[in-house]
C-alpha cells in the first residue's frame, strides 16, 4: 500500500509540477489550459500525500496538504476565469484556510512532540511555508509562488529521505527541476510583458 500510495502522490504532484512548468512556454490560450489540467491533477494528489503524511505523524506536513487545497481550488477557479472574475469571498475563505491550516498542523505538532524538537519537524517547517505560499501567490498569479515552490520542494525532499521514501525523494527533486524551469520561464514573461507596455 505504501509504494502504491506514493506513486499516486508523487505521480500526482510531479504531473501538476511539469503541466505548471510547460505552460510558461505556450501562448495564452494553451497556457491556460494546461495549467487547468495542473490545479485539476493537483488536487487529485492530496488524498495519498495526507495518508503518508499523517501515517509518520508529520501533523504539519499533513495539515498543509489538506490546508492547501482551497488555495488549489481559488487557483484552478481563477485559471477557469482567466484572472478576470475576481470572488472576494472566496479570496477571503482561502486565506483564512491557509492562516487556520498553518496555525492547526504547527500547533498539533508542537504538542505531539513536546515543542520544535526534530530535523524533521524544522524540515516540516519549510515544507508549510513553501506549499502554502507558493499554491497561495500562484493561485493570485504571483511568479514569486515558484520561488516558495523550491523551498517546499527541497524541505520535503529532505523528509522523505529522512522517512525512507525514495520515490517521493525522487519526485520532489525532479519537481524541483521543474519549478526552476517554470520560474525562469515566468520571470522572463513577466519581463517581456512590461517592456511591451
Amino acid at each position: 500500500m505504501d509504494l502504491f500510495l506514493q506513486v499516486w502522490g508523487g505521480s500526482c504532484y510531479l504531473s501538476n509540477k511539469i503541466l505548471f512548468a510547460t505552460a510558461e512556454s505556450f501562448a495564452e490560450a494553451r497556457k491556460r489550459q494546461l495549467k487547468i489540467l495542473g490545479w485539476i491533477v493537483y488536487l487529485l494528489g492530496v488524498p495519498a500525500w495526507v495518508v503518508i503524511l499523517v501515517a509518520h505523524n508529520d501533523w504539519i506536513a499533513a495539515s498543509i496538504e489538506a490546508g492547501g487545497i482551497p488555495a488549489m481550488l481559488l487557483g484552478l477557479y481563477n485559471t477557469i476565469h482567466n484572472h478576470q472574475r475576481v470572488n472576494r469571498r472566496f479570496n477571503k475563505l482561502v486565506s483564512l484556510c491557509t492562516y487556520s491550516a498553518l496555525a492547526f498542523g504547527f500547533s498539533i505538532s508542537i504538542y505531539h512532540h513536546g515543542g520544535l524538537a526534530s530535523v524533521s519537524q524544522i524540515l516540516e517547517v519549510g515544507v508549510m511555508f513553501g506549499f502554502l505560499l507558493g499554491s497561495y501567490f500562484l493561485a493570485k498569479g504571483n511568479n514569486n509562488g515558484w520561488l516558495m515552490f523550491m523551498l517546499m520542494n527541497v524541505s520535503m525532499a529532505g523528509l522523505m529521505y529522512i522517512q525512507e521514501k525514495p520515490i517521493l525523494m525522487a519526485q520532489q527533486l525532479l519537481s524541483l527541476c521543474f519549478v526552476l524551469f517554470g520560474f525562469i520561464k515566468a520571470h522572463r514573461n513577466h519581463k517581456a510583458a512590461l517592456l511591451q507596455k
